[in-house]
């Protein structure tokens, strides 16, 4: 699947009219698992089989319990933008909402599904939107699946799956907006002296882009 848009003129990001705790996009563990055994890493695998499964069994239910509740998956667009062979790597704020991955370095641009946010059935629509609210870009992209990633292995992973999009633009000038720290384009090879300070999910992404690579 690719899907190749341009920037709308202008883009705004959502802005709660209330103080309401934000009711965000879950499934439970034990239906996103009922196709497949749970797995870890990054699984090359077609989407449209679980976006059906996301209609039937979608919840949306409070974001502070669902942070510390493993029997729900919270359900993330993560975006990995790339232009020229080089891709963009950010730095999350020290004080970024998810203080778990405060200050990390990340490949991908990601957040969570709002009920509000749901206007159509496609998850592609969905990381669209994600990616304007979190970085200031005006080319065009091409959107291209990646994978779905699930890393167990730390508290933020273990409630948090995610649908990962490769995303190539038609030009390099990219930044970051205020949730984001900085943001600077980098080689394969570049982006390894960062791996240490990654977020996981940005370490699983960047094994498997080598790895893919080296295959080409």
């Amino acid at each position: 699947m690719t899907i190749i848009k341009s920037t709308p003129s202008s883009q705004q990001s959502h802005v709660s009219s209330d103080c309401k705790e934000e009711q965000i996009l879950v499934v439970k563990r034990t239906d996103f698992f009922s196709m497949q055994p749970a797995w870890s890493g990054l699984y090359e695998d077609s989407f449209e089989s679980y976006i059906a499964l996301i209609q039937e069994k979608k919840e949306f239910l409070g974001r502070a319990a669902m942070e510390v509740d493993p029997t729900y998956k919270q359900i993330i667009p993560y975006l990995v933008f790339c232009y020229d062979n080089h891709y963009f790597l950010m730095q999350r704020q020290s004080n970024a909402s998810e203080s778990r991955l405060q200050s990390k370095f990340s490949l991908g641009i990601g957040g969570h599904i709002r009920q509000e946010d749901i206007t159509s059935d496609s998850i592609v629509e969905w990381a669209y939107r994600e990616f304007h609210e979190e970085v200031s870009y005006d080319g065009e992209i091409t959107i291209n699946p990646l994978g779905i990633i699930n890393d167990d292995s730390n508290p933020v992973g273990q409630v948090h799956v995610g649908f990962v999009f490769l995303i190539h633009g038609s030009h390099g000038n990219i930044s970051v907006k205020s949730e984001l720290k900085s943001g600077q384009l980098l080689t394969l090879s570049a982006c390894k002296d960062y791996f240490n300070r990654m977020e996981s999910w940005s370490q699983i992404v960047l094994e498997a882009l080598l790895l893919k690579n080296r295959l080409s």
